[in-house]
């Protein structure tokens, strides 16, 4: 392969120069002929004349030239001046391509030239009004989206008139003064443009303006790199080279590619224009970061919203959309400009987003500070931060006076103790009791087979009615009303007027408590009710809280924080809210064949209940309970409610010493009823998911992998450090590493062969290193692509989804290390092939055709293969290699059209990659058009290799994956001389003959008949030499074929050899070598009795002696064909001279 050398210029400024010397030549041609007329008649026609101004109108594109510049010659147009010039103006507008762009800037030239005083002059002027920005007085009065829509049309009617203008500008059309270039007049209409837009709607005018006059207005040239080493650098010296590159660039050193005479555009102007440019991507840096900052905020206000009410509404999700589009525009423009002007990206903050709101709920299964679960796993609580919210409760007397909250004086602290001690000695009481029927209850309960409760169970419709006396309800329950409201109450507004008496206060509070999502506002807003504190207030806040939204599940944990903290001196306000809550529960269960309408209330009726329970509002007799009279009736909507309260205060009760005796056993019976009975697979989900959460399996801590201080070293140099202007310390220091320790050198191994762990654009900066280390140890190089390849192969026999990325970067590692001269061509052809073939059966894919390793659902290996082109295809341009490529391409379309159909992003990125490196190449459609190039191209390559495929007959003829063989060991033949020691220097090839001792026989044309009539009796007798080795065809077809000059010698020594005699002690072989295009030959001598001569001088005996064998078959075989034909004419003589010869006329 032969690389470009490494201060080659890119096509890029190629095409740059080309521009430039074009409008360097119509810029002198403009100047000469500038007023001259023309020699010959011109025509005055009103019709003429007129045809050509409505055609000047329509478009001053490619399609119009000829006919528009042959007019301008051959029209006076003097009375017309004027309407050209207004029309010309239309007619630029619709000029789109850079063709249309140069078409329009040489018929004004031709205009130019003939009216240097009467056109120029007016058509400037009005090239000037047409790029004026608008008045901000008009834009103002519109709406937002008739300003966005006159933005848009606006740009679109600007863009071709600014392209025009800049190139009249280089032509010497536009001028600033007489000797100078219009450069300042463009400079100015970019200005006024972009210093009179707020919104930067006139930001894509300057990309178009960058990206085709950034070197004659700027003087910006892209930086001359190539895309692959050079034959001549040596390894170890690339680091280097690339960092002071890499600072070059940072430091605008660009090459020098013209002089300063040959410039269109002056230093001065070019300087400013540049500054101006540059000072404007900062503004427009600036602006990015600004937006991206308000976008996630606006993110983060909308992740709050949807916390408080369960939703975004839809005017502020319209407000985010908008956002997001205008921002990933200008970032798509900033980018934009960043690549035009060689400078870096601002950078943006991705740090998550940070609420001062906790979510604690029923699904909370994660820790909320990041603490490690396993360090609490024994608690109650799931870390320090949900333990701090439950129990660390604000004490009401350290904020609110004493007499508002029913406490006299200090002396009553002793007896309020008192009656507290009292209060849980009494509460101790009950749920022992409640222990003890509970475990008569069990020990007389029996579960059969069925997993249905006999025995002295209660019917669970009956228990539930029986259980509290007084809150069952008289009336019927069909006509029974649901007692949580039917939808949520609209979000508080701050009133106009501040409240003045108790009861517009406590409404204001009222009102605030939905937007109080945090430990703060919920204390302070049990502080400000403590101040407002009343029975009537208290009854409000209970109705209140009975009243939650079905759907604001997430207020309830705060809302249980405000009960709490208010119960400790208002015990009626807890008691109130669990005789609600109770009664709820009862009716749900004798509504428990209504199952979709009541499910949001049964989600809020447990998880208000579980909350509370946690804050010990809730007695544990009355959960206990509950949890029974589910258990009672294991089935329906019973289940999700033990699932809802295992996953609510599971984990607290179990680990609470009230409460874990006798809940251990109902969770103990619970899991004996769900092994017995049938569930469906979402029930078996909740409960095992509600059982592990609440009592969670017992674990080790997760032991992290201690890693050696040169190990943290080694990995911090190549994923910390690694950057192209670092590399040349990297490699210093890692050469410096003890290479002679195994443990150092695994480690680097390891290191250097996971491309994934790295940065994908520093995969490149990897191979480098690679291609640099390679020099001091070889050895290690080839570990590395041998463990690359190791990866790329067992990535192709799993294909497992999770191991996606990690692929995506091994195939860019692979072809960096082609780029680098590490590994050879034939490596890459060998991977895309094996990528195209593994697989399928005798390596040939087709539509539909199922592959356990490669579904035609999956593209991924389209994926790998466009990566691999993208990385070093680009290199396949000449030679050989080229044309290994072409055949790989058409196979490569053929591949992906027997896939399923492609999704538009692996379309895309097939279609780019196929441009990248063969933009004229035909694209195949349909799948049999594929097969048939595929086909042709087999065919071609057989006939190249000596063996033709016609002549294929039975069983044979269509075997493609023999053929397909064949090619691939033709491909590897041919690739053994492309090493990477082959491509740095040319290495003469040696071809080695066989003796000219033992040679005798026929000469060169009986030897080339016979080859010829042998080769036509073989195929049509042996079927089974048509799969004879094609390298040991080929190997012996070179051998025995020289150049005829020493064809000729070896006839000469054959008749030496003849007149001296065959006994000698030495056989003579003939090297025969070639340096270039000069071919050499040169005598060696053999001993007789080695090896060598020996085996030599039997095969060629047995060759000999096949030859004569098979010469007397042919030849006995033409005298057997000559004798029946004599014999033929003989029999027909005869039979003519016996019998009369009969002659029929026809008339």
């Amino acid at each position: 392969m032969e690389a470009a050398p490494n201060g080659s210029v890119p096509q890029k400024v190629d095409d740059e120069q080309g521009r430039r010397v074009k409008r360097a030549n119509l810029k002198e041609l403009n100047a000469k002929h500038a007023g001259q007329q023309p020699s010959k008649t011109l025509d005055s026609s009103l019709k003429r004349h007129t045809a050509l101004i409505k055609r000047i109108r329509q478009s001053l594109g490619t399609e119009n030239r000829d006919q528009i510049i042959k007019d301008i010659d051959t029209l006076s147009l003097e009375k017309y001046v004027d309407e050209i010039a207004g029309a010309a103006v239309e007619g630029i507008v619709r000029c789109k391509t850079e063709k249309d762009v140069w078409s329009a800037v040489e018929i004004i030239s031709s205009l130019h030239r003939r009216f240097p005083k009467t056109f120029t002059p007016v058509l400037v002027p009005s090239l000037s009004a047409a790029l004026a920005p608008p008045p901000r007085a008009v834009i103002s009065a519109l709406l937002p989206e008739q300003r966005e829509k006159e933005d848009a049309a606006r740009v679109s009617r600007q863009r071709p008139v600014l392209r025009v203008c800049a190139e009249l500008a280089l032509v010497g059309i536009i001028k600033d003064g007489p000797g100078r270039s219009g450069g300042e007049w463009i400079m100015k209409a970019v200005k006024e443009l972009l210093s009179n837009d707020p919104s930067l709607s006139s930001l894509p005018l300057l990309s178009t303006f960058l990206k085709a006059f950034s070197r004659p207005y700027l003087g910006i040239v892209p930086p001359a790199s190539s895309k692959q080493i050079s034959s001549s650098s040596e390894p170890g010296t690339l680091s280097s080279a690339t960092t002071t590159e890499a600072h070059e660039e940072k430091n605008g050193a660009f090459p020098q590619l013209t002089s300063e005479e040959d410039e269109l555009v002056e230093k001065d102007i070019r300087d400013r224009f540049k500054r101006m440019c540059e000072g404007y991507f900062d503004n427009v840096a600036k602006k990015l970061v600004i937006e991206h900052d308000r976008l996630q905020e606006q993110d983060r206000r909308n992740h709050e919203a949807y916390i408080r009410s369960g939703e975004i509404f839809e005017d502020r999700q319209q407000a985010y959309e908008k956002m997001t589009k205008g921002y990933e525009k200008l970032l798509a423009s900033c980018q934009t400009l960043s690549e035009l002007l060689y400078l870096p990206m601002p950078t943006l903050k991705t740090t998550s987003q940070k609420s001062e709101s906790i979510l604690i709920g029923t699904n909370t299964g994660n820790s909320l500070l990041g603490v490690d679960s396993d360090e609490t796993t024994g608690g109650k609580w799931e870390d320090e931060e949900e333990r701090r919210f439950y129990e660390d409760i604000a004490d009401l007397k350290d904020y609110v006076p004493r007499s508002l909250l029913g406490v006299a004086d200090e002396g009553d602290d002793a007896t309020e103790e008192g009656k507290e001690e009292a209060r849980k000695e009494k509460e101790k009481a009950r749920v022992e009791e409640e222990v003890r029927k509970l475990e008569e209850e069990l020990a007389e309960l029996k579960v059969d087979e069925e997993g249905r409760v006999n025995g002295n169970a209660k019917v669970p419709n009956e228990g539930a009615e029986q259980a509290v006396n007084g809150f069952v309800r008289e009336d019927d329950d069909d006509n029974l009303p649901t007692p949580t409201p039917g939808s949520p109450k609209t979000s508080p507004s701050t009133p106009q007027l501040a409240p003045q008496g108790p009861s517009q206060l406590l409404t204001a509070l009222l009102a605030r408590l939905p937007d109080a999502t945090n430990r703060s506002l919920i204390d302070q807003a049990a502080v400000d009710f403590a101040f407002l504190n009343s029975k009537a207030a208290r009854k409000r806040l209970v109705k209140f809280m009975g009243q939650t939204p079905k759907s604001r599940s997430d207020l309830l944990p705060h809302y249980s924080r405000l009960i709490a903290t208010l119960n400790k001196y208002m015990p009626d306000i807890g008691t109130e809210i669990v005789a609600v809550l109770d009664e709820e529960f009862r009716y749900l269960q004798r509504k428990k064949n209504v199952v979709i309408e009541l499910a949001e209330v049964r989600l809020k009726n447990i998880t208000f209940l579980s909350n509370l329970t946690k804050f010990r509002v809730v007695p544990p007799h009355l959960v206990l309970h509950m949890f029974k009279v589910c258990l009672d009736d294991f089935s329906g909507t019973n289940i999700d409610n033990i699932a809802l309260l295992l996953e609510g205060c599971g984990r607290f009760l179990l680990r609470s010493e009230e409460t874990r005796e006798p809940f251990s056993k109902m969770v103990e019976l619970m899991r004996r009823k769900q092994s017995l009975q049938h569930f469906d697979q979402r029930q078996l989900l909740l409960l095992e998911n509600a059982y592990y959460q609440c009592n969670p399996p017992e674990r080790t801590a997760r032991q992290e992998k201690e890693r050696t201080p040169i190990e943290l070293f080694i990995n911090h140099l190549i994923y910390d450090v690694l950057t192209r202007k670092t590399i040349d310390k990297v490699l210093k220091l890692l050469r410096k590493l003890d290479w002679n320790d195994p443990a150092i050198v695994r480690t680097l191994h390891k290191a250097f062969t996971k491309p994934w762990k790295v940065k994908y654009g520093n995969i490149a900066l990897l191979a480098m290193l690679t291609y640099d280390l390679q020099r001091y140890h070889p050895a290690f190089a080839i570990a590395i692509v041998d463990q690359v390849l190791e990866d790329i192969r067992r990535g192709l026999e799993q294909n497992i989804y999770n191991i996606n990325q990690r692929r995506v970067a091994t195939m860019k590692y692979l072809g960096e290390l082609y780029i680098y001269r590490i590994v050879g061509s034939g490596i890459i052809f060998d991977t895309l092939w094996t990528l195209v073939t593994f697989g399928h059966p005798e390596g040939r894919p087709l539509p539909g055709q199922p592959c356990p390793v490669d579904m035609p659902t999956d593209f991924f290996r389209i994926r790998l293969v466009c990566v691999i082109l993208d990385t070093c295809g680009m290199c396949f341009d000449r030679g050989t290699q080229q044309k290994k490529l072409d055949n790989f391409l058409i196979f490569f379309q053929l591949y992906a059209l027997c896939k399923a159909r492609l999704p538009m992003e692996v379309e895309f990125m097939l279609s780019d990659s196929l441009e990248a490196v063969r933009p004229k190449m035909p694209i195949f459609k349909t799948f049999e058009e594929a097969a048939v190039a595929v086909d042709e191209m087999f065919n071609t390559a057989f006939q190249n290799a000596g063996i033709t495929a016609g002549d294929d007959s039975g069983e044979d003829s269509g075997d493609e994956g023999e053929r397909r063989e064949d090619i691939d060991d033709d491909e590897e033949d041919q690739t053994q001389l492309e090493s990477p020691v082959d491509e740095r220097a040319p290495s003469p090839e040696a071809v080695l003959l066989k003796s000219t001792q033992e040679i005798i026989g026929p000469s060169d044309e009986d030897d080339a008949d016979f080859a010829k009539e042998l080769a036509k009796m073989v195929t049509d007798t042996s079927a089974e030499a048509r799969k004879l080795d094609k390298k040991t065809a080929l190997a012996l077809w070179e051998s025995t074929v020289p150049p005829p000059v020493l064809r000729k010698k070896r006839i000469d020594e054959n008749d030496d050899v003849d007149g001296n005699g065959s006994e000698s002690s030495v056989m003579n072989f003939t090297l025969f070598t070639k340096r270039g295009n000069k071919q050499q030959a040169r005598q060696i001598a053999i001993p007789a009795e080695s090896t060598l001569a020996i085996q030599t001088r039997n095969a060629q005996m047995q060759d000999k002696v096949e030859q004569q064998h098979l010469k007397r078959l042919v030849l006995d075989y033409e005298q057997r064909e000559e004798a029946e034909e004599m014999k033929g004419e003989i029999s027909l003589e005869t039979r003519s001279r016996t019998g009369a010869i009969k002659i029929r006329y026809v008339g």
